[in-house]
């Protein structure tokens, strides 16, 4: 009898690490820009093992100036994109795209302007700066908004992203992404910039939104909840928790970044409430509020972007797999720790 329980388990040995683990379920996700800060919160899930629990193989595939990774979620190449604000999703359910949100990573759009110091102490106060340095996609989308608070095109001069013409430029005013161009001009031109947030003075849209086919959320439900659960630990950790390995994979995704960038990029997400303020605080990161959806869309029927009733507000954004909660204990856990 114990030669053959014997023989048995001698047979069960051999054959078990034959057997494959639990299959991972395999996916692509693509950013709308190189592995910088405002994708920290993704590649932290992805290196500290988060997606592998929630059963993810999740493949992050950069964007650029020079690649254009939204026709690719469409097509069914992809299967989650990141974007820059409701726009690109407005535009989406206009033409017909069947795409949809399931989240929105930041409560606050990083776009900024940017003075020198000691120039323009308030918002208002740049509506009489003889320069405005805005780029082509911006001059037709937030600069039409801009104009309808003050602002007009007789300021207006193309950014090709470069800092440039700014630095030598003391009465001028630039565009730029609060974690990235306030930056570099310190470091190039050895001042502190002044920035204001857009999203302080009224550009209510949300940003960072990561969107999916609506095929996806209606036949992968359970997929979809799984990635948007682990990008909100993800982002929790990557803000509250040790970021060591993860900014050193960044390093390595994007050589043209550095550790100080990374640092400083954190500390203003922070600082600024990018990611955690609003219903974020206690839905947890990634939170929608349809409300917002309707109010960001009405200024931007004003700003001449969209006639009233063109976009079908319900189809631009799911709550689905949001405003649970999520991250909210592990994010009281991490600061009571870190104080």
């Amino acid at each position: 009898m114990f030669a053959s329980r014997y023989a048995c388990l001698v047979a069960l040995a051999l054959i078990l690490p034959c057997m494959p683990a639990a299959a991972q379920e395999k996916l692509v996700f693509a950013i709308n820009w190189k592995a910088e800060t405002s994708q920290g919160g993704f590649y932290q899930a992805l290196v500290d093992g988060t997606y592998k629990r929630y059963g993810l193989d999740v493949e992050i595939r950069q964007g650029g100036p020079q690649v254009n990774n939204r026709p690719l979620l469409s097509a069914g190449r992809i299967d989650f994109l990141l974007t820059g604000n409701l726009l690109h999703s407005f535009d989406n359910v206009r033409n017909k795209v069947p795409t949809i949100v399931v989240a929105s990573m930041f409560q606050k759009d990083p776009q900024a302007l940017i003075t020198h110091p000691g120039q323009f102490a308030t918002w208002d106060d740049m509506k009489k700066a003889p320069v405005i340095f805005i780029a082509k996609d911006a001059q037709y989308t937030w600069w039409q908004w801009m104009k309808t608070l003050g602002f007009n095109d007789s300021q207006l001069k193309p950014y090709a992203y470069n800092s440039a013409a700014f630095i030598t430029n003391k009465r001028s005013v630039q565009q730029g992404y609060i974690t990235a161009e306030p930056i570099a001009i310190e470091k190039a031109a050895g001042f502190v910039p002044k920035a204001f947030l857009l999203s302080d003075n009224g550009w209510s849209t949300y940003a960072n939104t990561i969107e999916a086919r609506t095929e996806t959320v209606r036949n992968k439900p359970e997929m979809v909840r799984k990635f948007v659960e682990a990008s909100i630990i993800g982002w929790v950790n990557y803000l509250h928790g040790d970021r060591t390995a993860v900014d050193a994979m960044i390093r390595k995704e994007n050589p043209d970044i550095t550790q100080d960038e990374l640092d400083r990029g954190v500390v203003l997400l922070k600082q600024l409430g990018i990611v955690d303020s609003g219903d974020s605080l206690s839905r947890g990161i990634g939170a929608i509020d349809p409300a917002r959806i309707r109010d960001f869309y009405d200024k931007m029927v004003k700003a001449g972007l969209y006639k009233a009733g063109e976009v079908d507000l319900s189809q631009v954004a799911t709550t689905q797999f949001i405003n649970k909660g999520t991250g909210v204990e592990l994010r009281g856990k991490l600061t009571a720790t870190s104080k």
